[in-house]
């Protein structure tokens, strides 16, 4: 059994425990798992181990979940869940055990670890205002399969920030979030193998996009797809749905999301 189906098989045995969960939603899942539809309050969206190609590297990986409430108002209709309707959203980056949630309208917080093993009081996290910190992430390797928006943005803007990429979602937006600046994953339209195409973008929009989204809007950041569409609103048609992904500082975000809607 591979490390992602392990840490799927956990996080399910637990959601099952609490009898809270109406349904959840897994990438180590073809279908949406029904737990507790008829008393259950919630529903889950995660990606039990965002990054799992970096294990046998030692570097970090991470656990991001997405929480939405059922309607109050009537019956439910177990639709998927736009971002902005989820309540929280969180990442647990694993080796250093460190917490990141954030709930709606009441911003973003890190819990870290202590010595002895217990989680120390939050700091609440804010990205910085000025760009003296930002950083660009992206998969350079891919630059050149970008739309010509991209790769003009890329080109002008690269060298006024540092450069950091991990190759996990959640490692990456670690730094994002305390360093400031944007992470990117864009669509792949030009690929000489047609394999390797991304039209669509290829982070999965629930339980990884949506889920940086919410925490970066409560940290004071912005996020967008490929046509400058704020992540929040997109509303999702299927649960493994994908997109592409620009998220981070509002400064730079809001500049290619512009770049991005006038090409």
């Amino acid at each position: 059994m591979q490390m992602d189906d392990i840490a799927h098989e956990i996080i399910i045995h637990y959601l099952k425990t609490t009898g809270r969960v109406i349904r959840a939603v897994s990438e180590e899942s073809k279908d949406v798992i029904p737990l507790d539809e008829e008393s259950g309050r919630y529903f889950i969206y995660f990606d039990p181990l965002d990054g799992s190609s970096n294990v046998v590297h030692g570097l970090p990986v991470g656990f991001l979940f997405g929480i939405a409430k059922r309607n109050l108002d009537g019956p439910e209709d177990f639709h998927l869940r736009a971002g902005k309707d989820y309540i929280a959203a969180g990442m647990f980056v694993i080796p250093t055990g460190t917490l990141t949630i954030a709930f709606r309208e009441a911003g973003a917080w890190r819990f870290h670890i202590d010595e002895t093993m217990n989680y120390v009081k939050p700091v609440r996290i804010t990205l910085p205002d000025t760009p003296d910190t930002w950083e660009l992430s992206f998969n350079a390797t891919n630059r050149y399969t970008y739309r010509k928006e991209v790769r003009d943005w890329v080109r002008q803007n690269e060298r006024l920030y540092t450069f950091r990429y991990l190759g996990a979602l959640a490692g990456d937006f670690h730094r994002i979030l305390t360093r400031g600046g944007m992470f990117m994953y864009p669509a792949i339209v030009n690929h000489p193998d047609p394999k390797k195409l991304r039209p669509e973008g290829k982070l999965r929009l629930m339980y990884e996009a949506s889920v940086v989204a919410f925490m970066c809007r409560e940290a004071g950041g912005h996020a967008v797809d490929e046509n400058g569409t704020p992540i929040l609103d997109i509303e999702p048609t299927d649960h493994h749905q994908r997109t592409a992904l620009y998220v981070g500082s509002k400064t730079l975000v809001e500049d290619i999301a512009k770049a991005l809607k006038d090409g």
